[in-house]
């Protein structure tokens, strides 16, 4: 393609992202769909130029000022992840000039809210949590593409001979550092063309939604709820720990998400999974198993700020007040959920959120109204797994950041019924 088309594309793309009004992935997957005739390299092209854009919005819109054009087209030449001499075919002298002396700025001596890119109200609380020294690591990490994390289905095959085939394929695949499960692939492969893949051998899940379903410790034969279950991933998770046994419960209020699990399920070989859509958490159906589930999984709504190296757009989407919606119904949410625990059962109140207003204050909480509950501390349970819980943990919680642990941003609080 002409160097001019795929700048317009990339403009266009921009265009169609910056009005925020869908997330980003289903944008871009709709714009590659109305033009099927772009190849791999372009596609590449076009989706990193869009999150490259998305991750550092305010820097580049700062920079954008000084230019002509559209802003949009100015922010994809400075977005630009393809060849640079590529895109310089395609520029005027004037913004060949302009982006020259773009890219000789010192962007270590402009104002920190230019270097971090994160809108103020999730800034500061960051900051707060973490610290100017593992706050800026942490901006860094923000600033990268997550790498591809799968979970090797152990029903079908183990974490070795998957990572032998990948590598059949070409494809270089590392064992994940803590879940037992997990292989990490630097890079995108196109794994849904593999015969591992369509025969369920791996599925994609970040390491640290695995690390959930071992918090979980869902055992054979066991009564299991996945309670905002979404897509399925750690359902799947779930049901292979229990080694396709017991009966394990996958609920979800949106019959859409429960859609795309059934050919993840189909490829599974699973067979003691239970899809259910619900209206919400007194649903009729939660209270016919009220007092009969031996463990209970929380994954719960959530703003999803954990997942910034994948979603970035989510920091532009978000806002203090839907923050605030969120908590309401996590609390909501996770006392319906532990209605469903037998005496010893356990809970898992999870979310993909760096905020303490997501996490820890839930999890006090509910420590505080719900008496008949006792925490158990997530290290304990990781290292019975033979897992590093020191290394994961903050107090008695699973705390995990971008930038300490190569994973989402991830929280876990664990409960059993007295």
């Amino acid at each position: 393609m002409h160097p001019n088309a795929l700048l317009d594309l990339a403009t266009e793309l921009l265009r169609q992202l910056l009005k925020f009004d869908a997330p980003a992935d289903s944008v871009v997957s709709a714009f590659f769909r109305q033009r099927r005739e772009l190849g791999p390299r372009e596609r590449h092209t076009l989706a990193e130029t869009a999150y490259n854009v998305l991750r550092q919005r305010l820097l580049f819109q700062h920079f954008a000022q000084s230019g002509s054009g559209s802003l949009e087209r100015r922010l994809a030449i400075l977005g630009w992840q393809g060849s640079e001499s590529f895109l310089r075919s395609a520029l005027g002298p004037h913004e060949q000039q302009w982006l020259t002396q773009v890219q000789a700025v010192d962007r270590s001596a402009l104002p920190e809210k230019l270097r971090h890119n994160l809108p103020d109200w999730l800034a500061a609380p960051l900051k707060q949590s973490l610290g100017d020294e593992e706050f800026w690591p942490l901006v860094d990490s923000l600033a990268r593409s997550a790498p591809l994390d799968l979970r090797v289905n152990l029903l079908k095959t183990k974490r070795d001979a998957a990572a032998e085939e990948l590598a059949r394929a070409g494809i270089d695949a590392k064992p994940t550092p803590y879940s037992p499960w997990g292989l990490r692939i630097d890079g995108k492969p196109a794994l849904n063309k593999l015969e591992m893949f369509t025969r369920g051998d791996v599925e994609v899940q970040d390491e640290g939604s695995q690390l959930l379903a071992v918090l979980t410790g869902a055992k054979r034969g066991e009564m299991v709820v996945d309670f905002c279950a979404g897509a399925g991933g750690k359902t799947l998770a779930l049901g292979a720990a229990m080694r396709n046994t017991g009966r394990l419960y996958a609920f979800d209020v949106s019959g859409h998400r429960l859609d795309n699990l059934k050919p993840r399920l189909a490829r599974s070989g699973l067979s003691n999974v239970y899809p259910a859509q619900i209206v919400h958490e007194r649903d009729e159906r939660i209270k016919r198993l009220a007092g009969k589930i031996d463990r209970v999984l929380v994954d719960a709504p959530c703003s999803g700020l954990g997942t910034l190296r994948r979603n970035p757009d989510l920091k532009w989407r978000q806002s203090p007040q839907a923050v605030e919606e969120l908590r309401a119904k996590q609390q909501a949410v996770l006392a319906g959920a532990a209605r469903l625990l037998k005496p010893g059962g356990r809970l898992v109140y999870a979310t993909c959120s760096l905020l303490e207003g997501e996490n820890e204050r839930i999890a006090e909480s509910f420590a505080e109204t719900h008496p008949e509950f006792t925490a158990v501390p997530a290290a304990a349970v990781l290292e019975q797994g033979k897992i590093d819980g020191q290394a994961l943990t903050s107090g008695d919680f699973l705390r995990l950041w971008p930038h300490r642990h190569a994973t989402d941003g991830f929280f876990a609080a664990i409960w059993e019924r007295k």
